[in-house]
């Protein structure tokens, strides 16, 4: 049987671009520019025959069309997620980079534990790192100080006391993969999380 389909990387394009509303910030996200979205979502339009933004001024609003079309899309980048990690062989570790606050003491995450129980994730941390970093993709995840509002990203309190604390924040699109969820359970696991005043400096730590 032959499949038609869209190019995925248009496909991808509108995906992105339609959870975040901005092709903007959907072009952060895959690392290209926003016009090479805007061209990729207009061929993906064009193909189809179909409107799926309204360009409104400095704002994007899905057509009925796109609407309908979104939840399928997700599903069927979801089935191939999952077909793909059913594939990997159960050796192979997938690689996460973890950014964090200047001011958090990294002991204080119990990392070493965490890899030891978790030997297929190989986590790297970056220090210090805030959203310029995750949004040009330099860290996968970050543990940042906020009152958890950042519509492109999934905002998760790493502590159960109310107001300005450490939060990890993570892409929409991968904040509920195996091995974001695991590192986010183990996190929220750790007693709460206290700052210290620390010097400004730049750490991998693998």
């Amino acid at each position: 049987m032959t499949y038609v389909l869209p190019p995925l990387n248009a496909l991808r394009a509108f995906e992105a671009a339609a959870r975040h509303l901005s092709f903007k910030l959907a072009a952060q996200e895959l690392h290209v520019s926003p016009g090479a979205i805007g061209q990729q979502v207009k061929a993906l339009e064009n193909r189809l025959g179909v409107q799926l933004f309204e360009r409104l001024h400095k704002q994007l609003v899905l057509t009925e069309a796109a609407l309908a079309f979104l939840p399928e899309v997700c599903a069927g980048f979801r089935r191939l997620a999952d077909a793909t990690a059913q594939l990997r062989p159960s050796d192979a570790l997938t690689l996460l980079t973890l950014g964090v606050h200047v001011r958090l003491e990294l002991r204080q995450l119990a990392l070493d534990r965490f890899r030891a129980a978790n030997p297929g994730i190989g986590l790297k941390v970056l220090q210090p790192a805030g959203l310029h970093e995750l949004s040009e993709g330099k860290v996968d995840l970050l543990i940042d100080r906020s009152l958890g509002h950042h519509p492109p990203y999934r905002c998760d309190p790493l502590s159960n006391r109310p107001g300005l604390g450490d939060w990890l924040i993570a892409p929409v699109g991968t904040a509920d993969c195996p091995e974001v969820a695991s590192l986010r359970a183990w996190l929220r696991r750790q007693p709460p999380l206290s700052s210290a005043h620390r010097p400004s400096r730049l750490a991998v730590i693998t």
